[in-house]
């Protein structure tokens, strides 16, 4: 076997481990931002209705913008959308 072959397939062998890393740990931050999205979406859902219950006119609505900031910066998030809607009353 020729040496430059040997270090050839060395290279391509740890090539493919970096990029299966790097597919893994995208995978794993889609994951985070999807599971982010749907507890976002559902603390919104609760929040609404338990503040409606109360007589509290705040209401954050689900559309793609509130989705996206709860999917990106979570729970600080919703309660990011809350505190702008609650400034609408002030």
């Amino acid at each position: 076997m020729n040496t430059t072959l040997a270090f050839g397939m060395i290279a391509g062998v740890c090539g493919l481990v970096l990029i299966i890393a790097v597919l893994k740990q995208r995978a794993q931050l889609l994951l985070n931002f999807l599971v982010r999205v749907a507890l976002g979406s559902i603390c919104i859902l609760f929040t609404n209705d338990f503040l409606a219950e109360r007589g509290i006119a705040l209401s954050v609505g689900l559309n793609p913008v509130s989705l996206l900031t709860a999917g990106a910066l979570g729970f600080s998030g919703v309660a990011l959308l809350y505190g702008i809607v609650a400034c609408k009353y002030l």
